[in-house]
């Protein structure tokens, strides 16, 4: 019997869900196997679709990760990377999307810098890139905010990190022309936005889709966004999480709770991909939009796994991705009611989806700007306008 690749079926089920439709890259993940950079993972788990945690906190969240193949495969072409083109990668990891890029933007061609801040990781990731014949890369044990200058400037900068605002650095570092490839958070929701630089010195994104990065280290790190509630494993993620008072609402959630049903059962995708960022941008003044994940094998006010919240001062409604419109309605209707009329708005508006997400990074200045549509989130350097197009 012929012999099964692993990178080449690895490959096929990225074309047959979509998330691969460009020949350079595909050649790319055929020519540098993963499993060359994750040693230790099982053969089986890094030849599927997704990701593989390489170095963890004392509570077992990820500190260092290699991300999903799919969620890689759509950075690369987000990047449209050509022969002889000098990156910057921020967030090296194991090494294998350095190995990827250098692979892209040719050996003896191009030029690529790749920062990690933890210099144990960097060292392992140096090792590998050089033992499978990547020595070109060179690795800087940094932090990533302050970028490279010795090498700027660049055609491409891209993060394979979470980030909460871009450093001016990186922005002055950045060909006129180039382009930066960053997951943003946004209300607690990651998105890989690719940013283009405007004559008015704002940064301009409309290629966008959720990303589950590991968050940035050092001086760029942004503030807490997720808390716990109680004594329990319900963790909360949000943009206002300041704005939550997780005693007050540990209180609620003891309450008598209910289980309500939307008007209309979506499924996973059409919440991450269309009702989410809908509901982040149209929530209410006095409401706080939030992700919640309950960890595996434990409950917490009656509820388990992961989804979305609405929580307002007198009731709070929790519904899970695989809910298919089931939620958990606490201490009243006012949350589940706003989440009702907010999906009757998304509905009339057509469904519209997260690639009619539109970013805007507007460097501070002495006044707020104005906007007629979506949220301004106010962040270290920027305002970060962010809108559906619809």
């Amino acid at each position: 019997m012929p012999k099964i690749n692993p990178a080449q079926s690895l490959v096929d089920l990225l074309r047959q869900r979509g998330m691969l439709n460009d020949a350079q890259v595909e050649e790319a993940l055929l020519a540098v196997p993963r499993h060359l950079f994750l040693p230790d993972a099982p053969f089986e788990q890094v030849y599927s679709d997704e990701s593989i945690d390489v170095k963890t906190n004392q509570r077992g969240d990820a500190t260092c990760s290699d991300t999903m193949p799919s969620m890689v495969a759509h950075l690369l072409q987000q990047l449209s990377l050509k022969r002889g083109q000098n990156v910057l990668h921020i967030g090296t990891g194991t090494g294998y999307v350095s190995a990827l890029i250098m692979h892209l933007i040719g050996k003896d061609e191009g030029t690529l810098t790749t920062i990690e801040i933890d210099r144990d990781i960097a060292k392992e990731a140096e090792n590998k890139l050089v033992r499978n014949g990547f020595s070109m890369v060179k690795v800087v044990t940094s932090d990533g905010a302050e970028g490279y200058a010795p090498r700027a400037a660049y055609d491409r900068i891209v993060a394979t990190c979470g980030v909460w605002d871009i450093p001016p650095t990186w922005i002055k570092q950045l060909k006129p022309e180039g382009r930066l490839i960053v997951p943003m958070w946004i209300d607690g929701l990651q998105v890989m936005a690719s940013f283009s630089l405007q004559a008015d010195g704002t940064l301009y994104a409309e290629q966008v889709i959720p990303s589950a990065f590991v968050y940035i280290r050092g001086i760029a790190e942004g503030p807490l966004v997720r808390k716990m509630v109680g004594s329990t494993e319900l963790m909360l993620l949000a943009d206002e999480i300041d704005e939550i008072d997780t005693v007050s609402l540990s209180l609620l959630l003891a309450h008598d709770a209910e289980i309500c049903h939307l008007s209309i059962p979506l499924n996973t995708i059409e919440y991450w991909y269309g009702f989410i960022p809908f509901l982040m941008l149209n929530e209410g003044d006095k409401d706080v939009f939030a992700l919640y994940t309950i960890r595996d094998g434990y409950q917490a006010f009656g509820m388990d796994g992961e989804g979305f919240a609405l929580i307002s001062n007198a009731s709070a409604s929790f519904v899970p991705y695989y809910g298919l419109g089931r939620a958990h309605c606490f201490a009243g209707s006012d949350a589940f009611i706003e989440i009702e009329t907010q999906l009757d708005r998304w509905q009339s508006a057509g469904r519209p989806t997260i690639d009619r997400l539109r970013m805007r990074l507007i460097p501070i200045g002495e006044s707020v700007p104005e906007i007629a549509i979506g949220k301004l989130y106010p962040r270290r350097h920027h305002y970060l306008h962010v809108w559906l197009d619809v």
